[in-house]
């Protein structure tokens, strides 16, 4: 393949992402329930491509669509490479508070989102063991689909491709994807329904109402006489020695460099002494361990650097440059054949992990959150139905001023949520442990680990209600 071919291959997600964001604008209906541009690119992509319209007779069109097949390769592999990517900013320029800070100011949310996470592992192998594998025969594998589409969101599924591949699960990667997009369409949306709710029925600390959003917000844009003059980030290198944005880039790919050798340095491990009973590692994504490599990146900058190297808000901005092409490629690519020959399946799956956070999050959420409860609690139905912005954005409108601490919680919650699910280990190793241990083990310690997170947020933080 051409690196012409692999160039045009980014400019055509540009312009589909302008395209998106046109008529993002033009459509009310679109800002009104806060789509991503992202994701309306990748169903445009989809759409042209030859999932759609590349199956009706239209000559020219005909079998591909409007983009040539060696470009939807380019796209196909893309979200593989830019998972890392993510996973590797998730931690470098950050500065890490003490466990006590974290634990007293978002342990609530911290507990509620780890309740929600290994749920769906419960919900999903149950349902495998249940329906999909007997009625439907599909791998016993699905029972992993519900976590890593919901709570892990399109990077994740995407990124874990090879994985399904790897233990013969080709259509849990287009399963995947399908569902995560579900999850971030009806999480907003849900989440605004909730909103007006909770206000109507006066289950809120701080009543807010979404007809209040500006059409600024809606639109994703900013009025010009509140623009303010703003860089990618603090420059922290010379631009004649090398650039910052070049340092930035170079840190990730070294976190990244450190994720692959852990990974080959397992795998050897594993060969060496287990590998013909039990395979773990062979089947592990190399996402996970790029953010442990980003983790030890960044203890020895804090340890042996006295320079401020790395500006967490630039770090930001590359990873979410990458997290949109991510989801529109992972989208364009999508194979609809797969979702089509699994319809029955894929809805069913949808709906329970739906229903399985909405109703966790009405009956659960109160009973664990010592204090503000809704706003707490809707960031994290937000994040469980696909996306983190989509927790912050159901915060910010239920609690604008930032009057609570479910801001300041969701983001020190991270720290403990995504290096264990929510794309962490064991959300990439949740298919080969599956695979390697059969699903009633597997379900039994996810039950029993959920369980403990349900007891820990009934007994010790439900029973404090001081604000």
């Amino acid at each position: 393949m051409s690196a012409e071919v692999v160039g045009f291959s980014f400019i055509i997600l540009g312009i589909l992402l302008i395209i998106a964001k046109w008529i993002r604008l033009a459509v009310p209906f679109l800002q009104s329930i806060f789509l991503p541009s992202s994701i309306l690119a990748g169903l445009i992509g989809l759409l042209l491509g030859p999932e759609v319209l590349g199956q009706f007779d239209l000559g020219l069109f005909e079998g591909e669509g409007v983009f040539p097949e060696s470009m939807i390769e380019v796209w196909s592999v893309l979200p593989e490479l830019l998972i890392s990517v993510i996973f590797a900013s998730l931690f470098l320029g950050k500065t890490i508070p003490n466990i006590k800070k974290i634990w007293g100011t978002a342990g609530p949310q911290i507990t509620f989102a780890h309740f929600l996470s290994w749920g769906q592992y419960v919900v999903g192998i149950t349902l495998a063991l249940v329906v999909l594998t007997p009625i439907f025969g599909m791998n016993p594998a699905a029972g992993a689909l519900l976590e890593i589409s919901f709570v892990g969101g399109h990077g994740t599924a995407a990124g874990l491709s090879g994985t399904f591949s790897g233990v013969g699960f080709e259509e849990g990667r287009d399963l995947a994807i399908g569902l995560a997009t579900v999850g971030v369409l009806t999480g907003v949306l849900l989440g605004i329904i909730l909103i007006n709710w909770a206000a109507r029925k006066g289950k809120t600390e701080i009543l807010n109402s979404p007809d209040d959003i500006s059409d600024e917000q809606k639109k994703g844009l900013i009025k010009k006489e509140d623009q303010q003059e703003m860089s990618a980030g603090n420059q922290t290198t010379r631009s004649e020695v090398i650039e910052t944005m070049t340092v930035h880039f170079a840190y990730i790919g070294l976190a990244i460099a450190i994720g692959y050798m852990l990974l080959e340095g397992f795998i050897l491990i594993e060969e060496a002494l287990w590998a013909e009973s039990i395979e773990l590692f062979v089947h592990l994504p190399l996402f996970p361990l790029a953010m442990v490599g980003a983790v030890i990146v960044q203890i020895i900058l804090n340890k042996f650097i006295k320079k401020s190297i790395l500006d967490r808000d630039l770090v930001t901005r590359i990873q979410g440059f990458a997290l949109d092409l991510l989801i529109v490629s992972a989208i364009a690519t999508l194979s609809l054949a797969v979702i089509g020959e699994h319809l029955v399946p894929f809805f069913i799956m949808a709906i329970a992990a739906i229903g399985w956070n909405v109703i966790a999050f009405i009956f659960i959420a109160p009973r664990i959150m010592p204090n503000y409860w809704f706003e707490r609690g809707i960031g994290d139905l937000g994040q469980a139905m696909g996306m983190s912005a989509a927790g912050l954005l159901l915060i910010n409108l239920a609690d604008p001023k930032a009057e609570s601490p479910a801001k300041e919680g969701f983001s020190y919650k991270q720290l403990m949520l995504d290096f264990i699910v929510g794309g962490g280990i064991v959300t990439a190793a949740s298919v080969p442990l599956i695979v390697a241990f059969g699903p009633v083990l597997t379900l039994i310690f996810a039950f029993v680990i959920m369980t403990g997170w349900l007891i820990l947020g009934l007994l010790y933080f439900g029973k404090k209600s001081t604000n």
